[in-house]
């Protein structure tokens, strides 16, 4: 039976019971028997397509593998310090770089088939934005509260004072590169919605040589925050060189508007980052002690404030972004409560 026949028998199916169960579907006497056509053009351009794309996400993965073999070789902990570090450098790409990327796809893709490059650039414009309003302000909170982060989530049994200073100062300089991770994140499945899945690939490979070559010096200098601060400048130039060739494929950009957004989230993220750090400060007199609970109310209350402040400043600098990410977190979160 071919994809069409399938499809035929299906849809009326479909139409009929909403959607219902597999069971629904036996009933009527539909068998499924899956078929693989080496012939499909479909299949032929997505596993094409495939190919590349993995290779061009891969650059953040094959970088932490390197730098976890040349780890081995600065002493007992820094293979933990940095994979500790990495993993809570990575939290914020996790949640809003790939959810961003994941998002505009669809719209990048019926732009790109629409051959409407003006309203890619747009797309991405706006995802670009919204990355920004998110990274600036936690690439600065995780330089400014790594230390009682990384002491709250991590220092107890045999994770010492000396593990949550050497963690922490990883953390610091894998922060430096979370918006090129970012960056790279929503860039790179552009390419693919174009058609050009070569440049990331490209972009990819560079990145993966890059980094090596300054962990292996950076390393002989700093030690294992080499490592990390290697990482983080190849993560920048991978998402600097994708966006940049991104652009030159649309034929212009939205520079400007852009760098107006970066100097207004760099001014918030700075007003919140000098808040979060007095307050951290005052905590720790107010609120003594190595108690975990002590610990928890003075990292909730530097977040807290930090935030507020975050949000007051963006209204007084009139971020739009800013409001836009607002409403789409409730609307998350709604549907989270909704079920």
């Amino acid at each position: 039976m071919t994809y069409g026949e399938i499809k035929a028998k299906i849809a009326p199916l479909w139409s009929a019971w909403g959607a219902k169960s597999w069971p629904s579907l036996r009933r009527e006497g539909f068998r499924y028997q899956p078929i693989l056509d080496r012939g499909d053009p479909g299949l032929t351009q997505v596993l094409m397509l495939m190919g590349p794309g993995t290779i061009g996400l891969a650059a953040t993965q094959v970088n932490n593998f390197v730098n976890t073999l040349l780890a081995t070789s600065e002493g007992t902990g820094a293979v933990s310090w940095l994979t500790y570090a990495f993993r809570l450098m990575y939290l914020p790409i996790g949640l809003f770089g790939v959810s961003i990327g994941t998002a505009l796809l669809p719209a990048v893709s019926r732009h790109a088939a629409a051959d409407d490059a003006a309203g890619i650039r747009e797309t991405l414009s706006r995802g670009l934005a919204m990355m920004l309003i998110v990274n600036v302000p936690a690439t600065l909170g995780l330089i400014v509260l790594a230390p009682p982060i990384v002491r709250v989530l991590f220092e107890r049994g045999h994770f010492l004072p000396a593990d949550t200073a050497a963690t922490a100062a990883a953390v610091r300089l894998y922060a430096v590169g979370l918006v090129g991770y970012s960056a790279a994140r929503i860039a790179s499945p552009a390419f693919y919605a174009l058609g050009r899945s070569r440049v990331p690939v490209l972009v990819s490979v560079g990145t993966i040589a890059l980094n090596v070559a300054l962990s292996v010096t950076l390393v002989r200098a700093m030690g294992f925050l080499g490592l990390a601060l290697g990482t983080s400048i190849a993560a920048l130039a991978n998402g600097a060189a994708l966006v940049w060739f991104l652009w030159q494929r649309l034929d212009g950009a939205e520079g400007r508007g852009l760098t107006v957004v970066l100097g207004k989230v760099t001014c918030a993220a700075a007003a919140m980052a000098f808040a979060a750090l007095v307050v951290d400060r005052v905590m720790n007199t107010l609120v003594p002690g190595d108690a975990l609970p002590a610990q928890v109310a003075r990292l909730a209350a530097s977040i807290g404030v930090a935030l507020t402040v975050l949000g007051m400043t963006a209204k007084l600098l009139r971020i739009v972004e800013f409001d836009e990410m607002l409403a789409l977190l409730r609307v998350r979160v709604q549907k989270l409560l909704n079920g």
